[in-house]
This record gives C-alpha cells, structure tokens and sequence, in this order.
C-alpha cells in the first residue's frame, strides 16, 4: 500500500491500482451521505479531480494519484455512501485505474511514512 499526501490510499496489483481513502480521511470528513464516481473507460491525468465526495462536514475531491483509465468503478458507494466510513480501506474503494506509468506510485509514502504524517 501507498498513501498520499491527500490521504489517499493505493493497492497495487499488477498494472491495476485500486485507489480509496484513509479511515483518518474517512473520519475528518464525518458522515459520508454523497459519492458521485467518473465513468469507466475515463482516461485521466495525475491531479485530475474525479470523485467527488459530500460528508455532513464538507464537500471533497478525489484526485487521480496518476495517469491512466478508470477500469472499475465501486458503483455500491453511489447507492450506500455510509460505506465509507464504515471500510474506508477495504470494502469502500473508489475506483481502479490502470496505469499509464506505474512508476507514479513509487513517489508516495509507504505505511510508516503515512502515520508519521498524520501523526
């Protein structure tokens, strides 16, 4: 896993990365009650926002964490935005992208790195 200074949150599996957000992303943001998600088959850039994401608190953006398309979108948080604050890093994924240039992922922090951050 990689984290982001956005508190993101990557998994890499191959090519395929699977982005969601950090349950001390979840938790700041309070209850998730809106996800709006991008269409499958987007091809997107490093920094474009692409989710967007209501709380009771605030509204939020998901960036893309690097350039590729959008493969797979987690349609269930449309339906059941709740799910993001209840597995923000597992269940609740936002979308995978394949990447253009996996090399992207090497520039984020690794677990260790992440908590010193928030800490």
């Amino acid at each position: 896993m990689k984290y982001t200074e956005e508190h993101e949150w990557l998994a890499v599996e191959g090519e395929i990365v699977t982005v969601g957000i950090t349950a001390h992303a979840a938790e700041q943001l309070g209850d998730v009650v809106f996800v709006e998600m991008p269409e499958e088959g987007t091809t997107v850039s490093k920094d474009d926002e692409i989710v967007v994401i209501e709380s009771v608190k605030a509204a939020s953006d998901i960036l893309a964490p690097i350039d590729g398309e959008i493969v797979e979108v987690n349609a269930a948080l449309e339906d059941e935005p709740g799910k993001v604050n209840d597995d923000p890093e597992g269940e609740a994924w936002f979308f995978k992208i394949k990447a253009s240039d996996l090399s992207q992922v090497e520039a984020y922090m690794d677990e260790a790195a992440y908590k010193a951050f928030i800490a």
